[in-house]
């Protein structure tokens, strides 16, 4: 029996759903019943009927399953597997910075801890920050961990944005230079770039979308080529999804180290052992809940 056939077999006998990010590598997006971004994947996770998910990502994104979903088995496949932009505040810092701005409301990525979440207000993600925001009735907002996706927010509300000076370093990395290049090289193609990219690359693209945001404009519009300013293995759904249409990464070298860690193999360890099961203590679970769900309440 392959190893997929063991997969898929021993995925019913469990009752388990494979939830996979877009930045996992191709055979662990094929294997999976949805792949997404951190918004799809975190509304999956909280109507899900299934008894044990196998969360195909990061550190912080089996935490916001299993904050959802407690009673569930949550099971992260690669132990390692962890976000460093999470890990750019701590919660310290965090009540630090509101002693600082005590009228201010608090907004914290997804891409969080849940300590960070539990000391938040509301949760938001790259493709509903804006409308979070704006969602509030507090003038100010402290925004964490993301400085560039809090650049980004600022640009769209007229609260007073106080941001934590945190950053992905897959996208930070991405250069205005290198969106001149590829345009250069690739002259009718559209540029998609993801709002965790520094300002001036913003500046040079045609469009800002979180990676659903992306992959719903590419299947919708009538551009045949695209520049894709994220994390490279989002190129493997976009062109699955639009055999006809050409994609090319912005820089080859967007590569998220730790999203590349799972791969079938430790999909099926994980479904045969149950390890490594992500579990939050309750009293961080309660507020960090409270934070989330305000975020998927807002409606986009």
């Amino acid at each position: 029996m392959t190893m997929i056939k063991k997969i898929l077999a021993l995925k019913e006998e469990r009752q388990a759903t494979i939830l996979a990010h877009n930045y996992q590598i191709p055979e662990v997006q094929d294997i999976a019943d949805l792949v997404g971004d951190s918004l799809e994947l975190s509304r999956a996770a909280a109507r899900l009927d299934s008894e044990v998910i196998i969360f195909c990502g990061v550190d912080f994104m089996a935490e916001t399953a299993a904050i959802l979903s407690p009673q569930k088995k949550v099971v992260l496949p690669e132990n390692g597997a962890w976000c460093p932009m999470a890990h750019m505040i701590t919660p310290e810092q965090l009540r630090d910075l509101k002693a600082l701005h005590p009228e201010a409301a608090v907004v914290c990525y997804v891409n969080s801890t849940a300590e960070i979440k539990a000391e938040s207000d509301v949760c938001c993600t790259s493709a509903n920050g804006v409308q979070v925001v704006n969602s509030l009735s507090e003038k100010e907002v402290i925004f964490v961990p993301d400085r560039n996706l809090a650049a980004y927010v600022a640009r769209h509300t007229d609260k007073k944005i106080i941001p934590w000076n945190g950053y992905c370093y897959v996208h930070d990395h991405l250069t205005a230079e290198e969106v001149r290049a590829a345009r250069a090289e690739h002259p009718n193609a559209e540029v998609l770039v993801h709002p965790e990219c520094r300002p001036e690359v913003i500046d040079q693209a045609d469009f800002v979308y979180s990676t659903a945001g992306m992959g719903r404009h590419a299947l919708a519009g009538a551009a045949r080529e695209f520049i894709i300013g994220t994390e490279t293995g989002m190129i493997y759904r976009l062109k699955k999804e639009n055999p006809l249409k050409e994609f090319y990464p912005l820089s080859k070298n967007a590569i998220c180290q730790n999203m590349k860690k799972t791969d079938l193999a430790k999909v099926l360890r994980a479904l045969q052992t149950l390890q490594s099961q992500v579990t939050v203590p309750e009293e961080i679970a309660v507020r960090a809940r409270r934070s989330i769900e305000r975020m998927l309440a807002v409606k986009n």
